[in-house]
């Protein structure tokens, strides 16, 4: 294997991990994808395992025989030896990959991989029938949170907007606990659909709209008319603000969870996995 022992924290092959910001990885390639990173070795094997191609790796020394073995494994396995032989893993001690990445909680194991083009939307949602859309959710922990609660209760599919943070995101990734690897998404492309046309857009696909938002016609997320739809899209906000009153409008149905002790609302994330478990029954 092509063990590097890190001897310079400025060597500029060091870059992806502590200098580049998230939207610099994503445009590196411009217009071609660019990379991104995945932290911890699950996460890491998730990104693997959906087809993600590896770049580097760089690893804590003393989690080697540990955290890395079986990501070493999985890029074997997946990959093929060579190329497992031919990327470089930067290894250092603790303190310094510490000192590199800025990374005290995270477990000692970071990769670089290359990003992939997404799917066009309408060829994205020819392929789905219950699909949630992160309208300008721009909390990564919470796109992350939305993300695994689709994929563990039944979604197929998640839309998001321009706005909407990227769930390749470290953070994003890391919360979701790589289910954003195994959850299809994609996001609306520059000049796409936006607003009420982007839920126009759903409805000529043939999906029932469901926004997650409190107005006076709201029904309760068990209503039959819910579970009755072919397909359908739960349309959800970002934190505090909600959704634009034009999506609210341009939606089929706008949807509540029912509440108690005077509480009106929940966060995001946690009204979206109370929502798909609903569906899912």
């Amino acid at each position: 294997m092509n063990f590097l022992s890190i001897k310079d924290l400025n060597d500029p092959e060091l870059d992806f991990f502590s200098k580049y910001s998230e939207v610099q990885l994503f445009r590196m390639n411009e217009p071609d994808p660019g990379v991104f990173v995945a932290e911890s070795a699950n996460v890491v094997i998730r990104a693997l395992e959906a087809g993600y191609e590896p770049l580097k790796l760089l690893v804590e020394d003393e989690r080697i025989e540990t955290e890395a073995a079986p990501v070493f494994e999985a890029i074997a396995r997946l990959y093929g030896k060579e190329l497992l032989d031919s990327i470089p893993v930067f290894t250092a001690k603790r303190e310094i990959v510490t000192a590199l990445t800025g990374y005290k909680l995270v477990r000692g194991l970071w990769a670089v991989f290359k990003r992939r083009a997404l799917t066009d939307l309408g060829s994205f949602l020819k392929e789905r029938s219950r699909i949630t859309l992160l309208y300008d959710v721009v909390n990564p922990t919470n796109v992350g949170a939305i993300i695994r609660s689709a994929a563990a209760l039944g979604m197929d599919g998640a839309l998001l907007t321009r706005p909407s943070v990227d769930p390749l995101t470290r953070r994003s990734a890391r919360v979701s606990m790589g289910t954003v690897f195994q959850l299809p998404w994609t996001r609306v492309q520059k000049n796409g659909p936006e607003g009420s046309e982007l839920i126009e857009f759903l409805h000529n696909e043939g999906f029932t709209t469901a926004a997650m938002a409190l107005t006076k016609d709201t029904i309760s997320i068990d209503d039959p008319a819910l579970k009755a739809a072919s397909k359908l899209a739960v349309v959800l906000g970002t934190e505090g603000t909600g959704l634009p009153e034009e999506v609210i409008s341009a939606c089929s149905f706008s949807v509540k969870i029912p509440m108690h002790h005077g509480v009106d609302s929940l966060n995001v994330a946690a009204a979206s996995a109370v929502c798909f478990y609903e569906l899912l029954k």
